[in-house]
């Protein structure tokens, strides 16, 4: 029995003019997918992504690309669905040789058709009727409910072939990576940053991350534990350029020269600026952070503002107005929280004041930083950088 993958589009089916220029970049992105894994076929018609297997490698494979497609930004569903042809009663032993033993005993169920050709013979109500009658013939058990049935089975007529599953998941929403510019995800090895980053793919962006490092105040088990999460985010993205920066002498310098209350706002200042030139060089108009409204004293609204003042590029924050349960609850379902919550130091906790300033004044903080030779510690700390690549597919 055939089998093929389908996928729906989500926001993309709004879109108006440039419609196409969206389907594009999804199909793109799965065909993509789909090499890595087999011999498919990946096509587009009628708001839906066909993929198909074309050898019996591919078919064994099948789960394997459906799991790919979950990551795929720009479809609001998926499913897998035996594929025959357009006739009812093909279609109605099609149905009851694909779904006979996959559906629970005893569950109460409905059928559902889609007519998208409308040359077929029957209506929409008549082919749901036909098809659910041919399953009550062989699993006896099953119960009709039209209005709260625990699975419902779909045929979908549609203009080369009937299509015929029982529900569909979730995909991942949002619109295709790659058609809302670059962007570079400062990601420090917690919770909140692989988040922003996830979040901003998921509206169409392609991330590099920039990662900064204290070693040996931080350790390579820390620096790790970052690279784990930038392959842990390629489930989505694919690929991810991590820049990786050292803090060491700027932290020490700052230590023995800066009065202690301003440590965290010096160094984050020092990063900002490091990052806005990281993002120039590697042309991402936009920098990326994790940061949340009030969940510490770095990240008040005058700290902020403190912070970004000295930001060549702007500076996104798409966790600004998320909790932390909120923020976790979305690392969970991504897959990174387990390894955010390894119990691996960060740059920021280095030397980490007392009292921090959580309403700061700039003119104080810039004298603090006047004792510094500014210049000269950025770019020893620009010259320490190096790149390592995470790809989902090695």
């Amino acid at each position: 029995m055939k089998e093929v993958i389908l996928c729906k589009y989500g926001e993309i089916i709004l879109k108006g003019a440039n419609k196409s220029t969206f389907e594009s970049i999804l199909l793109r992105e799965v065909k993509r997918r789909a090499k890595a894994i087999g011999n498919y076929s990946v096509r587009y018609m009628q708001s839906t992504v066909y993929v198909e297997p074309m050898d019996e490698e591919a078919e064994e494979l099948i789960g394997d690309m459906y799991d790919q497609i979950k990551h795929v930004f720009g479809f609001a569903g998926i499913c897998r669905a035996a594929v025959c042809e357009k006739d009812m009663e093909v279609i109605k032993k099609t149905a009851v040789e694909y779904l006979r033993d996959s559906i629970p005993m005893g569950v109460s169920f409905r059928g559902e058709a889609r007519r998208s050709d409308k040359r077929f013979p029957l209506d929409s109500p008549a082919i749901a009727a036909e098809v659910g009658g041919a399953l009550l013939e062989v699993r006896p058990d099953l119960k009709v409910d039209l209005k709260n049935p625990a699975v419902t089975v779909r045929i979908e007529v549609r203009d080369k072939a009937a299509y015929i599953h029982a529900g569909q998941d979730s995909g991942a929403g949002g619109i295709p990576i790659g058609c809302a510019g670059r962007g570079l995800l400062l990601l420090s090895g917690g919770i909140d940053s692989p988040v922003a980053g996830y979040m901003m793919m998921k509206r169409g962006m392609t991330l590099d991350a920039l990662h900064f490092e204290s070693y040996p105040y931080t350790s390579e088990l820390a620096r790790d534990k970052v690279m784990t999460l930038a392959h842990e985010l390629t489930e989505y993205s694919g690929k991810m350029r991590v820049h990786v920066i050292s803090l060491t002498k700027i932290q020490e310098e700052i230590r023995d020269n800066c009065n202690e209350d301003y440590f965290t706002l010096i160094l984050r200042r020092f990063m900002m600026r490091l990052a806005s030139r990281c993002a120039v060089e590697n042309y991402c108009p936009v920098i990326v952070t994790g940061e949340s409204l009030g969940q510490v004293a770095s990240q008040t609204l005058q700290a902020l503002c403190a912070t970004e003042s000295v930001a060549s590029v702007p500076v996104f924050r798409p966790c600004i107005g998320l909790d932390k349960d909120e923020i976790v609850k979305i690392s969970r379902a991504i897959g990174t929280f387990e390894t955010s919550i390894l119990p691996y130091e960060d740059c920021c906790t280095v030397f980490t004041p007392k009292h921090p300033k959580t309403r700061p004044e700039i003119a104080k903080i810039e004298a603090e930083e006047a004792k510094l030779n500014y210049d000269a510690l950025l770019e020893d700390a620009w010259e320490s950088r190096y790149t390592v690549t995470q790809n989902q597919f090695e």
